[in-house]
C-alpha cells in the first residue's frame, strides 16, 4: 500500500531531514555515547542530590554485573515499579545492558493489576519502592518473581524477606558483565502495558529500534531548529517514566541532549511552579490535566514560564481553551502532540518551527507516514482532505506487537500499517486533527457526533474546569448526548445554563440533552480523563 501524499514535508525546517537517523546498535550503546559526550555534566537532580552522566553509567554497570551474577540472562524480564528517580534510569539501562526486557509497572496499581502484569510478562525480577514492597509480596506467590530489589529514598528501612535486597546493597558486587549481542530491530527492550480499555491490559513490545527511533524523532523536531539552546540546560521531568511518553519523549530525550533533568516523583502544581521559578528550565512536558491544574493557580503569571523554550503536551486531547488560557496567562508556548503506546509513543507533533494552528496535533515526525482512511466495500481508501476517517500510521517507532497476543496484534497492524482507532482529519497543509476515538463516537438520529467537539465548546464556559461527553441510550434518537462537568473552585452555574449554552453553540443533535455536575471526573494514574468509565457507568444503569 504505497502512499505518496506528504504535504507536511513542505513545512519542515531545512535543518530537519525527512528520515530519522539511528546511530546506535542498542539503548545501552546510546547511554554509553551520551556518557562519552557529557561525562561529568549533571544528568539528574533528585531530592537535593545530583548524579552526573559518568556516575549514571557506573551505577548502571554495577547493577548489570550484580544481576548477571544471580543468573539474569538475555530475554529475561525485570519489572520496574518506581516513581521518577535516578534509580529508574539505572535499572532500565542495567536491564538493557544484559539484553533483558524492562517491564513498566505503574506504582499506583492495586494488587490485582500488579499480579496481572507480573504474571503476564513472566517477570522474575522486580525493582520496587520500599512503600510498595508489601503490595508486591502479596502478589508474588501468583507470579514468577524470584528476587525483589527495594529502593529507599531515606528514613527507617524495613526488614526484607530472605532473598530480597535493598538496591544499594545489591550493587555491592565485583562481578563481570558479558558482551551481549543486540539485534535492535528484533530484540524487545520494553514491555509497556496499555491502560486496558477493555478487560486486562496488553503488553506492547517495543524494540531497541522503536525507542531509539522515537526519542531521536522527538529530539530532532524539538531542538534541531533551535538557534539559542544553552550549552547546559535543565528539563523538568515530571511526567512519569512508567508511561512511555514520560520515558521516551522526555527522559530519554533529556539524556540525548545532555540535559540536567530535575526529577519530580509526582505532579503538584505549586511544586512545578516553584521549580520553574528556581531552576529556570529550558523545556518541560505535561498532560492536559496538568495544565488545567496550573491554570487554576491564581498567581501562575509570576513564575517565569515564558522563559521556557517551549512546553509540550500529550497523552490526551488538549482542549483549545486550556491551551489559550495557559499561553495568555504565562506568555509561554504550549505545543500539542499525539502518540500511543503502540508507537513508542510519538507520531505527530507541533514542533516549535511550524506556524501554530490551535486544535491541531501538528505534523508527522520524521520517517513517519500518517493517513486518514475510510472503509468501503473495496477496502480502505484515503479520505479527501478535510474529511474524517481513521488515522493509520507507518514508521520505525511502531511496535513489534502485543506480548503473546498474535491475534490481537493482527487486528491493529495490517499490511504494515498501525490502525490507531482514532478518528481524525488532515488539512491541506498536512496538519492533523484528532476528532475522537472510533468507539467513543455517538450516533444520534443517524448523525455522527464526536464528543471532543462538544467538550471544546463546553470549555468556553469560564466556570467549567473539566468536561467529558458520552453517548447514552435514547428510545427515539438511538443515542443522545450527555455531558459530565467539573466546575472551577467557587464557580456557580446550573446544569440548565450549561445545556442552554450547548443549544446556542451546537447543532440540535449535538447539544447535550443531559448534564451532570460532579466534584471530580475519573482520571487515569497519569492524569488522563477517562471517558470510558462514565460510558460504562451509563451502560450499567441501563442493565440495572
Amino acid at each position: 500500500m504505497v502512499y505518496q501524499q506528504k504535504p507536511w514535508l513542505n513545512i519542515y525546517d531545512p535543518r530537519i531531514n525527512e528520515h530519522v537517523s539511528i546511530d546506535h546498535q542498542s539503548l545501552y550503546d546510546f547511554l554509553q555515547d551520551a556518557v562519552n559526550r557529557y561525562n561529568t555534566k549533571p544528568a539528574f537532580t533528585f531530592l537535593g542530590r545530583v548524579w552526573s552522566y559518568h556516575e549514571t553509567k557506573i551505577l548502571t554497570d554495577r547493577l548489570a554485573a550484580a544481576l548477571h551474577e544471580v543468573g539474569f540472562q538475555k530475554g529475561d524480564r525485570l519489572a520496574i515499579m518506581l516513581p521518577n528517580s535516578p534509580h529508574y534510569i539505572f535499572t532500565l539501562f542495567g536491564t538493557f545492558r544484559l539484553g533483558g526486557i524492562a517491564v513498566q509497572v505503574n506504582p499506583m496499581y492495586v494488587e490485582r493489576e500488579i499480579e496481572h502484569v507480573l504474571h503476564d510478562s513472566g517477570s522474575e525480577y522486580i525493582v520496587v519502592l520500599d512503600t510498595l514492597y508489601p503490595k508486591v509480596k502479596k502478589a508474588q506467590p501468583q507470579t514468577s518473581i524470584k528476587k525483589v530489589l527495594v529502593v529507599s529514598f531515606g528514613g527507617t528501612k524495613m526488614e526484607l524477606d530472605d532473598g530480597d535486597f535493598y538496591f544499594d546493597d545489591f550493587l555491592d558486587s565485583e562481578g563481570t558483565i558479558p558482551q551481549i549481542e543486540i539485534n535492535r530491530n528484533e530484540d524487545v527492550a520494553l514491555l509497556q502495558y496499555t491502560g486496558g480499555t477493555t478487560g486486562f491490559s496488553k503488553g506492547v513490545m517495543l524494540t531497541h529500534s522503536n525507542l531509539l527511533a522515537n526519542f531521536n524523532q522527538v529530539c530532532d523536531f524539538s531542538y534541531k531548529a533551535c538557534l539559542e539552546r544553552p550549552e547546559n540546560f535543565k528539563m523538568i521531568t515530571v511526567l512519569p517514566m512508567f508511561h512511555v511518553y514520560g520515558l521516551s519523549s522526555v527522559a530519554l530525550c533529556g539524556i540525548r541532549e545532555g540535559a540536567n533533568q530535575i526529577l519530580l516523583p509526582r505532579f503538584d502544581p505549586r511544586e512545578v511552579m516553584e521549580t520553574v521559578k528556581r531552576e529556570k528550565p529550558f523545556q518541560m512536558s505535561g498532560v492536559p490535566t496538568m495544565f488545567i491544574a496550573l491554570n487554576s493557580q491564581p498567581d501562575l503569571e509570576d513564575y517565569g514560564f515564558n522563559e521556557l523554550y517551549y512546553i509540550s503536551c500529550g497523552g490526551a486531547p488538549l482542549p483549545v481553551e486550556t491551551a489559550k488560557t495557559f499561553e495568555v496567562r504565562t506568555g509561554a508556548k504550549l505545543l500539542d502532540g499525539y502518540g500511543l503506546s503502540e508507537a513508542a509513543p510519538t507520531v505527530i507533533f507541533n514542533p516549535p518551527f511550524v506556524p501554530r494552528k490551535y486544535g491541531s496535533i501538528g505534523i508527522p515526525v520524521q520517517s513517519t507516514i500518517a493517513r486518514i482512511v475510510q472503509e468501503t466495500d473495496e477496502g480502505f481508501v484515503d479520505a479527501p482532505v478535510g474529511e474524517a476517517g481513521e488515522l493509520i500510521i507507518q514508521g520505525p517507532q511502531v511496535m513489534k506487537g502485543y506480548w503473546n497476543l498474535p491475534e490481537e496484534t493482527a487486528t491493529v497492524i495490517k499490511d504494515g500499517w498501525l490502525f490507531t482507532g482514532d478518528v481524525a482529519k488532515m488539512d491541506e497543509d498536512g496538519y492533523f486533527y484528532i476528532l475522537d476515538r472510533k468507539k467513543d463516537m455517538i450516533i444520534a438520529s443517524g448523525y455522527n457526533v464526536y464528543p471532543r467537539e462538544i467538550e471544546e465548546v463546553l470549555y468556553q464556559l469560564e466556570e467549567i474546569e473539566e468536561a467529558l461527553v458520552v453517548g447514552v441510550p435514547d428510545p427515539y434518537r438511538g443515542e443522545t448526548v450527555k455531558a459530565y462537568v467539573k466546575l472551577k473552585a467557587s464557580a456557580i452555574i446550573s446544569e440548565e445554563e450549561i445545556k442552554q449554552f450547548g443549544r446556542e453553540n451546537l447543532a440540535p443533535y449535538k447539544a447535550p440533552k443531559e448534564v451532570e455536575i460532579l466534584s471530580e471526573l475519573p482520571k487515569s494514574t497519569v492524569g488522563k480523563l477517562l471517558r470510558r468509565v462514565l460510558r460504562d457507568q451509563e451502560k450499567a444503569k441501563v442493565k440495572a
